[in-house]
């Protein structure tokens, strides 16, 4: 596991070149007492899904369509 240190408005960008098509960007929008605000933009072939949404699909349950990048919206 990668563990970074971000401030507010800093982002970590994973893919995007060296071979990697797909790119993801997650930015610290909010920090706010225990809790802390993330915003993803990632190509619109790229599905972003909460982890408990993400092990729903992949074990076969119904979760709905997966929200990509595109959508504006994180599942």
């Amino acid at each position: 596991m990668l563990v970074l240190t971000r401030k507010s408005q800093e982002s970590v960008v994973v893919g995007g070149g060296g071979g990697f098509e797909g790119l993801l960007k997650v930015t610290v929008l909010e920090i706010t007492g225990g809790k802390v605000r993330l915003g993803f933009d990632a190509d619109g072939d790229i599905p972003v899904n909460r982890q408990e949404i993400w092990e729903r699909i992949n074990a076969g349950g119904q979760a709905g369509s997966p929200t990509n990048g595109s959508a504006g919206a994180v599942t």
